[in-house]
């Protein structure tokens, strides 16, 4: 799939829009409770440590395991996506989350807890695979834009959401037993509503796969399924994603104590911060989905955007800003790196080859779970050394090197053309 894909006319007459904002609608849910199974655990540490007797370093195991198990999860599960399709392989996805909030509640010790994490991790693993399978051969060229900003939006609502349902939940019944439980049942819910809807996200019933040009294509699945991986673009987008990311962790994990320990802020309002930087984001990413049908050149719109993010978080590592100043700055910063993200997976898609669109999305956003797994260590090290401004530095180092990643793959996702491209009228 090449830019010539994307840069011809329109479909004259696209589907209706309430048939694809029922498929958008039904991904960005699937979506937002996978990022909702990312903190399943974390929020209930303080809990863990009083009922199990075990200290934060062998609780941050659960995370570590969690993001493995994803990563190498996440790039064999393109494969199944594109064998069996994306439909059933999200069902099953979610009964592994429902699997992991059981086994979490009825957890006899630390190793429960790992069982409970190792099947979260496993479950979050297709999903995004999955979902823009789904979202590219569902929905109509005019709207995929949108649909990859609901995708994007709908993952940071899922992030905020989990501490509140599982601390509120473990306040108001005094068990987290009974947290974990009632996120099975949630887990449960959704896969329950998409069954009913399972005709809006049959993947092999899309209109849109490949158009046009989708016949001439056909040879190109003749190819080993490891063909796409001689690919350089598919490694650039797959730096991208872990500079990316690594610059989320950097503010998402270690933003709030940064601030405090660089101006002395209260943790109400460092972790006010942090929220707000997710909201920025989410608002971004509401941007960007307009931006997507209005851009040719995608890696324009991501440098730009990431450009910014990093400016702003190089003056709170410098100093140069009042202390409301700087927490002002990185909430801002997260407008930025939202306003990057339709564009981004647009990026993706456009350098993927027809009949690897599974493949190549489990593989690239592999790169999101290594850099959660790898970034982490290195940004609480620089905290325990007293290097605050290291850490939003390092952010905005990490956004540069991203920036870098998506322009070569903008270079030659725009000089190479499509399989099949060369025989198109």
């Amino acid at each position: 799939m090449g830019v010539s894909s994307l840069s011809g006319p329109l479909p004259p007459n696209p589907v209706p829009l309430r048939d694809d904002a029922r498929t958008i609608g039904l991904i960005g849910l699937a979506h937002g409770t996978s990022h909702f199974f990312h903190l399943l655990l974390p929020p209930l540490f303080p809990a863990f440590v009083d009922e199990f007797g075990v200290g934060y370093s062998e609780l941050g195991l659960l995370v570590t395991v969690f993001f493995v198990v994803s990563g190498v999860g996440q790039a064999l599960a393109g494969f199944v996506v594109d064998r069996v399709g994306a439909r059933p392989v999200l069902f099953a996805a979610l009964g592994c989350f429902a699997l992991a909030a059981l086994a979490g509640a009825a957890a006899p010790g630390f190793a429960g807890l790992v069982l409970a994490a190792a099947l979260a991790g496993l479950g979050n693993s297709p999903f995004h695979p999955a979902d823009f399978t789904i979202l590219n051969k569902r929905v109509s060229q005019p709207r995929l834009g949108h649909a990859f900003s609901v995708h994007g939006l709908t993952g940071n609502l899922g992030w905020a959401a989990a501490p509140v349902f599982m601390i509120g939940l473990t306040t108001v019944t005094g068990s987290w037993r009974i947290a974990l439980a009632a996120a099975a049942l949630w887990a449960l819910g959704v896969l329950a509503l998409l069954a009913w809807q399972r005709s809006a996200i049959d993947d092999r019933q899309g209109r849109w796969a490949h158009e046009p040009g989708a016949a001439k294509a056909q040879p190109a699945a003749a190819e080993h399924p490891l063909a796409f991986l001689r690919l350089p673009s598919v490694w650039l987008c797959f730096s991208f994603f872990f500079w990316s990311t690594a610059a989320l962790v950097a503010i998402q994990s270690f933003g709030g104590p940064a601030l405090g320990a660089l101006h002395g802020l209260p943790l109400s309002i460092t972790a006010f911060v942090v929220t707000a930087y997710m909201l920025c984001a989410a608002a971004g990413m509401v941007a960007g989905g307009f931006l997507v049908a209005r851009v040719e050149r995608l890696e324009t719109t991501i440098a730009a955007a990431m450009a910014a993010s990093a400016a702003l978080l190089m003056l709170v590592a410098a100093g140069a800003l009042q202390p409301l100043a700087a927490a002002g700055a990185v909430a801002l910063s997260g407008f930025g790196v939202g306003l990057a993200g339709p564009s981004r997976d647009m990026l993706i898609k456009r350098a993927a080859p027809p009949g690897a669109t599974g493949r190549v999305y489990g593989t690239v956003y592999s790169g999101l779970d290594a850099g959660f797994a790898l970034a982490a260590p290195v940004f609480g090290w620089l905290l325990d050394q007293g290097r605050a401004g290291a850490v939003f530095g390092g952010s905005a180092l990490a956004l540069v090197l991203g920036i870098a990643s998506a322009a070569v793959v903008g270079l030659r996702v725009a000089r190479v053309p499509a399989v099949g491209a060369a025989a198109r009228p």
